[in-house]
């Protein structure tokens, strides 16, 4: 009886990495075992970077708000506690954008929860 190795399914497999790969330097674009250890290390780092994204975005924004909160006398903490006290629920995207594009609203804004 003859060998059965299924070459639909591992072919499939191989042209899934190499399309991943694509554009990567020297072998890791052209030999199957390295090319699918560079995408797996390649997979991880954009799972991995998808949760950082959020967070260095988060770090922005409070850096925003907190300049923009400091040139009209309050700390970050105590305007984000005055939103709070005060029932304004704008998040800290919509009050960075405020901060750099409209400070004269942002401005009002800080004025409101004094």
């Amino acid at each position: 009886m003859p060998r059965s190795v299924n070459a639909v399914a591992s072919r499939r497999r191989k042209k899934k990495i190499f399309k991943a790969a694509k554009g990567y330097f020297g072998a890791r674009k052209n030999v199957y075992t390295v090319a699918k250890n560079a995408v797996e290390k390649a997979w991880s780092y954009a799972y991995r970077d998808r949760k950082a994204k959020k967070r260095a975005f988060r770090r922005l924004w409070i850096a925003r708000i907190n300049a923009a909160a400091r040139l009209n006398g309050l700390s970050y903490s105590k305007f984000m506690h005055a939103l709070k006290e005060n029932n304004i629920d704008l998040n800290r995207k919509v009050l960075a954008d405020m901060a750099m594009n409209q400070p004269e609203t942002f401005k009002a804004i800080v004025d409101k929860v004094k």
